[in-house]
């Protein structure tokens, strides 16, 4: 892709890429243009095209952005990412899983543009071959839950550490966007952690082979 991604001062990259999360969400793809990314930013006109040319340097830019603060955000929840004990223990399964319910509720109230802008950019990339790439920014958390649930002791980390990521994910879709926001507690209460922590916790240990096996048939 064009761009001046790497070139672009780091101060400036993130009010521009910010600004572009902002306007994604709410107005969609279709409404991202250089003009409203300026107009967001507070920035006189022409500024994001001479940092990033094209439309899809601009889109490619945002995934950046949106990679990094999520890194940051798994980082600051305490997600093991492979360093730590070689088993977890029941309570460690239990305290990791309120760390990424907490996570999923920061990216469902305080951090909800980010999500939005997120989804947004992987329906592009479905129309678009040459936005796929953006996918691959989704490995580090598919790696990162292989190892946890390595260390959790699953028989097969690769297959359920993937698996994971997408329940998790369709968690964090159904709650936003889903049937699931017309029953679920409110983003950004007690309630609604505690809830995600339930289902995330049942996730963890299923995926780690932690739950009851299938009952037999009586008789």
């Amino acid at each position: 892709m064009e761009g001046g991604g790497d070139a672009v001062p780091t101060d400036r990259f993130a009010v521009l890429t910010d600004a572009a999360i902002d306007v994604l969400a709410e107005l969609g793809m279709r409404g991202l243009t250089h003009r409203a990314v300026d107009a967001r930013a507070g920035l006189p006109q022409g500024t994001t095209s001479a940092y990033f040319r094209t439309r899809g340097a601009l889109i490619e830019a945002v995934v950046r952005r949106l990679a990094d603060l999520d890194r940051a955000d798994l980082e600051a929840a305490g997600v093991p990412a492979g360093e730590g004990p070689p088993e977890l223990a029941p309570d460690d399964v239990v305290a990791v899983a309120g760390g990424i319910a907490a996570l999923l509720d920061r990216w469902m109230s305080t951090a909800r543009n980010r999500t939005l802008a997120r989804y947004a950019c992987l329906l592009e990339a479905t129309h678009r071959p040459e936005l796929r790439t953006i996918l691959a920014y989704g490995d580090a958390s598919r790696a990162q839950s292989r190892a946890m649930l390595a260390a959790a002791g699953a028989r097969h980390p690769g297959q359920a550490g993937d698996h994971l990521v997408a329940c998790i994910d369709g968690l964090l879709f159904d709650r936003l966007a889903g049937a699931g926001a017309r029953t679920a507690p409110p983003p950004g209460t007690a309630a609604n952690r505690a809830d995600l922590t339930v289902a995330v916790t049942t996730l963890l240990q299923a995926f780690a082979g932690r739950h009851p096996g299938p009952r037999r048939p009586a008789g």
